[in-house]
């Protein structure tokens, strides 16, 4: 019999989504029969406080930052919130039950904490032994992760799981598996057969600005100095679902080679070809951009988990950071003019990927359905 397997994350277009999605397909990689379940958490529990929670997020973390740092893995804050949190995952048991009775999962799978502890809570209020797995897709491993429940956790890098290791989690429980990104990400396709289908001149840097899924950041401003900047250069920004941006770009006449694309499927083959990515270091874009080997240009790093990443970023030396769009352009003319510079830090940036990590992931989970 074919096991099931249920995959939670919280909201469509991020990256705990894109984590679960990878999972999945190496699931289906190891075995088509497999039958997986992967389902917005959030979503199907408290539909209307997800809508209420995401708005008050992006205007939180958009118009005064600050706020988002201090609330963020704040032990106060923890405290504090223990009682909300416990009668939110009381007030979701029905409906948990509901789905854990009916699809029967083998293996449950969560990419983001607040499903994880969900779950974790369920698991021991009933005394249920359902495999649970956490799934963390930044480097920083805030405290809303830690629950005896956890069976597994899976952390991108050593530092990461010593943290958790020092919040009492048992250190057999954590592998070092790396954030995971799609199975087929790193190809077998050309740089030239890529340049050539998408219109890249081999002979000049390409730089790529992406803003994370939801095309966050100043992009439009990024664009409109590179343009008119002295770097010889070529630019593709890929706009995510921040529709307005890419309208603004189209429009736009460059003096430049730009190519403005929507929300972008071949994400690998856009990495390929780049030389430097400018970007916000969410988890999954670091994920991708280190498995590709392309050193990234950080700018407005979100608070809180961002922020992490981007320290931990630096510290690797496979990124430098900008402090301004007008800062872009003089670090990227600097980074552009020294290729060993960029050549070491593209090595880096291999060394320390992990494009494995769905696919250990999917092994993993195999071994505990059985």
């Amino acid at each position: 019999m074919s096991k099931k397997i249920l995959l939670l994350f919280i909201s469509e277009h991020s990256g705990h989504h894109c984590a679960s999605r990878a999972i999945e397909k190496a699931l289906r990689t190891i075995d088509p029969a497999i039958e997986t379940l992967n389902i917005n958490s959030f979503n199907y529990t408290n539909p209307i406080l997800e809508k209420v929670i995401n708005r008050a997020y992006m205007g939180v973390v958009m118009r005064t930052p600050e706020v988002w740092e201090y609330l963020y893995d704040n032990p106060k804050v923890l405290k504090n919130t223990q009682k909300l949190r416990a009668m939110i995952h009381r007030f979701n048991t029905g409906k948990l039950k509901t789905l854990l009775d009916d699809f029967k999962p083998d293996v449950i799978i969560c990419t983001q904490a607040f499903p994880c502890g969900m779950i974790a809570d369920y698991k021991k209020s009933l005394n249920i032994s359902i495999p649970l797995i956490g799934v963390l897709t930044d480097y920083a491993p805030h405290s809303y992760w830690v629950f005896n429940d956890v069976d597994k956790y899976i952390v991108p890098s050593a530092e990461t799981g010593k943290k958790l290791i020092d919040n009492g989690v048992d250190p057999s429980k954590v592998e070092e598996f790396g954030i995971p990104i799609d199975p087929d990400f790193i190809g077998s396709r050309s740089k030239d057969e890529i340049c050539g289908e998408i219109g890249i001149d081999r002979s000049l840097p390409c730089v790529l600005i992406m803003g994370g899924t939801q095309g966050l950041g100043p992009i439009r401003n990024v664009a409109r100095l590179l343009d008119a900047s002295s770097i010889k250069l070529q630019v593709i920004i890929a706009t995510g679902t921040n529709n307005k941006a890419y309208r603004w770009l189209k429009r736009r006449r460059f003096r430049k080679k730009f190519i403005v694309l929507p929300f972008a499927e071949n994400v690998n083959d856009l990495m390929r070809v780049a030389t430097v990515i400018v970007t916000k270091p969410g988890g999954i874009t670091t994920a991708e951009a280190l498995a590709a080997g392309v050193p990234m240009l950080i700018l407005h790093p979100l608070p809180g988990q961002e922020a992490m990443n981007t320290r931990f970023l630096l510290k690797e030396g496979v990124a430098v950071k900008a402090e301004s769009p007008e800062d872009v352009v003089v670090v990227l003319d600097e980074l552009l003019y020294n290729v060993s510079k960029l050549k070491m830090m593209s090595g880096k940036a291999v060394a320390l990927s992990k494009p494995d990590s769905a696919m250990n992931i999917a092994r993993l989970t195999m071994v505990l359905a059985a």
